[in-house]
C-alpha cells in the first residue's frame, strides 16, 4: 500500500512480496467494503447513511451502510427493476394491463389504510398507470397488481427481485413482497438501495423520469373525476436538481429516504435510514447532500490507456498481467488547500488464472484519502496472457504453496499478538 501526494499520482505497482501478502492477506473481492468515513467529517442523526457519487461511485459519506434493516417502501426500487427490465427487454409493455385481484385490493388498497393508488376492484390497470402508482404514490395495490400479473403471487415475485440484485451484483439484500410492508425476508442495506438507485439511472433512463414527475393524476373506469396524487419524495420541492427516488417509512425502522441530485455536471445519490420523524427525513437527507456538494471536487488521477500496476497471474506465459482504466481514471477527494496524502491499492481474488483476454475486467483500484473518502475503479488487463507451459504452472504451483505456507506463518503470529 502506497501513499502519495496528487502532484505525484499514487504508485500502485508493487514489489513481489508486497503484491503476495496483499494478495494473500486481503483477498479481497471485487467491490469489497470501503472503510468508514471519518465521524469528524460529517455527522447525521440516521442510523444508516450513505453518500455516493454517481459517476465515479466514490463513496464520499458512510455510517453503518453494511447492516441489513427493513427498507419499507424503498424497497420499490427492485420491484420497479424488474419491471423496468422487462420493458427495455421489450417482453411487457406500457400498454398491457392486470386485473387488480381482491388480495390486491384488500392487503394493498383502500382497505389497507396504507399507500395505495386506489385501483378499483377486478378493473384493469395499465403497466404504465401501475408504474406511476409505485414510483410516484408507492401503492402498494399497484406492487400487489403487478407481482400477481408477472409471477402469479407476490412470493414468486420477490424471489425475482432477489434474483435481479443478485444479477447486478449485489448479494445481501432479500425480498419477501413487492411491496416493503412488514415481512422477515424483506432486508436492504444502505449501500445496496445506493447502488441499485445508480443501476436504474444508468440503465433505465428512459423509465427513470418517473421518479422525477411531482404528479399523478390518475382517473380509474367508473370514477367521474381523477385522483390528484402527489409525490411523495419532498426533495424534489426542496433542492434544485433532485429528480428522485423512493421514501419509506415503518414502525420497527422510521424513516428513510433515497434521493438523487444534479448539479452542474456532478449528480450525488444519498440513502439515509433510521429517523425518528419526516421531518428529520427531509432535513438529514438536504445536509448530507449540501455538505458532498459543497466538500468535493474531482480530479484527474491517471490518463487513458496508462498503465496503473498489475496483478499476479498463476500458470500463464506471463507471471503478471498489466492492468488499466477504461479511459481516464478520475477520483472525487476533498476540497482543502493542503496536499492531498492517498492511499491506493490494487485488489483482486488471487492469483488470477489464464486464459486473460485483453480488455477483460480483473481487478479494482481502491484509492482512499486522508479524510477517508474511498474511490473504487474497475481495472481491465492492458494485454492478453494465455496459460503457460507445464513447466511455468508447476513453478507457479510451488510459488502458490508458498503463499500459503506464508499466509498461515502471517496467521498464526496475528492470533499470538
Amino acid at each position: 500500500m502506497i501513499t502519495a501526494g496528487l502532484s505525484s499520482k499514487p504508485t500502485v505497482s508493487k514489489p513481489f512480496l508486497v503484491a503476495l501478502l496483499s494478495s494473500i492477506l486481503l483477498l479481497t473481492a471485487l467491490g469489497g467494503s470501503p472503510a468508514t468515513v471519518s465521524a469528524a467529517a460529517f455527522s447525521t442523526k440516521a442510523k444508516h447513511a450513505i453518500l455516493m457519487d454517481y459517476e465515479t461511485g466514490a463513496v464520499l459519506y458512510q455510517k453503518d451502510a453494511d447492516t441489513l434493516v427493513a427498507p419499507a417502501s424503498m424497497s420499490k426500487l427492485a420491484t420497479l427493476a424488474v419491471i423496468f427490465d422487462r420493458l427495455k427487454k421489450g417482453t411487457l409493455s406500457f400498454e398491457d394491463t392486470f386485473v387488480v385481484s381482491e388480495h390486491a385490493w384488500r392487503t394493498g388498497g383502500a382497505p389497507s389504510r396504507t399507500s395505495a393508488m386506489f385501483a378499483p376492484l377486478g378493473k384493469q390497470v395499465s403497466v404504465e398507470d401501475l408504474v406511476q402508482g409505485i414510483a410516484i404514490q408507492s401503492g402498494n395495490d399497484a406492487s400487489i397488481v403487478v407481482a400477481e400479473g408477472l409471477a402469479g403471487n407476490e412470493a414468486a415475485y420477490a424471489k425475482l427481485m432477489t434474483q435481479y440484485m443478485r444479477d447486478i451484483g449485489l448479494e445481501k439484500s432479500t425480498f419477501g413482497n413487492p411491496t416493503g410492508l412488514p415481512h422477515p425476508d424483506q432486508l436492504m442495506t444502505a449501500r445496496e438501495i445506493a447502488l441499485l438507485s445508480k443501476h436504474l439511472i444508468e440503465q433505465y433512463p428512459g423509465y427513470y423520469k418517473y421518479f422525477a414527475m411531482r404528479k399523478f393524476p390518475y382517473q380509474p373506469e367508473g370514477r367521474r373525476r381523477p385522483y390528484a396524487f402527489f409525490n411523495r419524495n419532498p426533495l424534489l420541492s426542496a433542492m434544485e436538481g433532485a429528480d428522485g427516488l423512493k421514501t419509506g417509512h415503518l414502525k420497527s425502522t422510521g424513516y428513510g429516504l433515497v434521493a438523487s441530485v444534479v448539479r452542474g455536471d456532478q449528480r450525488l445519490i444519498a440513502v439515509v435510514h433510521g429517523l425518528s420523524t419526516k421531518g428529520e427525513r427531509k432535513s438529514e437527507a438536504i445536509k448530507l447532500l449540501n455538505w458532498g456538494f459543497r466538500s468535493f471536487s474531482a480530479y484527474d488521477l491517471y490518463e487513458r490507456d496508462e498503465i496503473i500496476g498489475k496483478a499476479r497471474v498463476w500458470g500463464g506465459d506471463k507471471f503478471y498481467v498489466a492492468l488499466r482504466g477504461d479511459g481516464p481514471i478520475k477520483v472525487l477527494l476533498p476540497k482543502t488547500p493542503l496536499r492531498q496524502k492517498l492511499t491506493a491499492e490494487i485488489v483482486y481474488k488471487a492469483p488470477l488464472k489464464p486464459p486473460i483476454k485483453e480488455g477483460e475486467r480483473v481487478a479494482m483500484l481502491r484509492v482512499t484519502s486522508a479524510s477517508n473518502a474511498v474511490n473504487e475503479v474497475p481495472l481491465y488487463a492492458a494485454e492478453e496472457i494465455p496459460e503457460g507451459s507445464l513447466v511455468r504452472k508447476g513453478l507457479d504451483s510451488l510459488i502458490v504453496m508458498a503463499w500459503r505456507w506464508v499466509a498461515d506463518q502471517a496467521t498464526d503470529l496475528l492470533e499470538k499478538i
